[in-house]
């Protein structure tokens, strides 16, 4: 017998409460009663023959089954999205509001985006910096690129509203001023000079003298709290940085920094970037060219599959 036609309000209503973790939040999301939403969900449950949440007092939970049904509705209702978006006689003008950790918005992102703009024409760009990351309660950003995945309680009980994306693998290493890399040649030459601190870094100088196998001296250098001021200091002379090379990709390359110690140490690589996307935006227009252009510039999947589950990020990327 053939499956009868399932109403797309049950799919909704399903996809709303499967993604709030709440018959409440989906009915207010919706402009309905929690008793419609409970009742169409018990009727799609009806329909399909199987049980598609745990019903523990007031919170309820995907059972296995609408764990495979919701990843299917979510991609059905992501893919009639962006196609209603390709016909739409606004398709030719997106926004896209993204919040973004400052040192990967100043030294990463920023010097490509005329290249970004360029090859996404009709997007309009709003980027907005901060250390904080981004709730998306009042839906005023679109996308987080985050410096470190944020605790799994962060976004509430349900870590499935939002998809973590890495941002690939980065090299955390010691950076100069090439004035002062000639008298650098081991790691223990470092403890002449002045080590730059980088005070909300992950990945620190007693991490690295310990790939090393040494002991990190007592903090003497200037300290800064964000990247790009380390690296300019660096890049002055006032010291040695231990930094991201992806975050010194102008400055390497334009020979104001150096590797001193280029396959002379043992450096640190790490997953120190995310980018966080609330589930209802995955399929966004706007949110589907930034994460395709990432992604070719990093050369790392960005697409919904491969976002990592919540509280479940690398060891390598939590270690520090």
């Amino acid at each position: 017998m053939a499956q009868p036609p399932i109403p797309l309000s049950s799919l909704r209503a399903f996809e709303a409460a499967a993604r709030t973790g709440s018959f409440r939040a989906a009915a207010d999301g919706l402009s309905l009663t929690p008793s419609a939403v409970s009742h169409a969900i018990r009727g799609l449950e009806r329909s399909l023959g199987v049980a598609l949440f745990l019903r523990e007092g007031r919170s309820i939970r995907l059972t296995g089954e609408g764990e495979v049904l919701m990843h299917h509705v979510q991609r059905g209702f992501g893919e009639l999205q962006l196609g209603l978006g390709s016909i739409s006689a606004h398709a030719g003008h997106h926004l896209l509001r993204l919040h973004c950790a400052p040192s990967f918005a100043a030294q990463w992102l920023v010097p490509r985006l005329r290249r970004f703009l360029d090859e996404t024409r009709g997007l309009e760009v709003r980027i907005a910096a901060g250390t904080d990351y981004t709730r998306f309660l009042a839906d005023e950003f679109d996308a987080d690129i985050v410096y470190g995945p944020p605790p799994p309680s962060f976004y509430g009980p349900v870590h499935r509203s939002v998809a973590l994306l890495p941002l690939g693998t980065e090299t955390v290493t010691p950076l100069c001023a090439p004035a002062l890399a000639g008298r650098i040649r081991a790691p223990a030459d470092l403890l002449a000079h002045t080590l730059i601190e980088s005070d909300n870094k992950r990945v620190r100088w007693p991490n690295w003298f310990a790939a090393n196998g040494m002991a990190a001296p007592e903090p003497r250098g200037p300290r800064f709290d964000r990247s790009f001021l380390s690296l300019s200091a660096a890049a002055d002379g006032l010291g040695v940085a231990l930094e991201s090379t992806r975050l010194a990709e102008r400055e390497l390359a334009s020979g104001r920094l150096v590797r001193p110690l280029h396959g002379a140490c043992e450096d640190v690589a790490y997953t120190g970037h995310w980018l966080v996307i609330p589930r209802a935006k995955l399929y966004a227009r706007s949110v589907v060219l930034l994460a395709r252009w990432l992604g070719a510039e990093l050369g790392v999947d960005l697409s919904p599959s491969a976002a990592v589950e919540h509280g479940a990020a690398s060891p390598r990327a939590t270690a520090f």
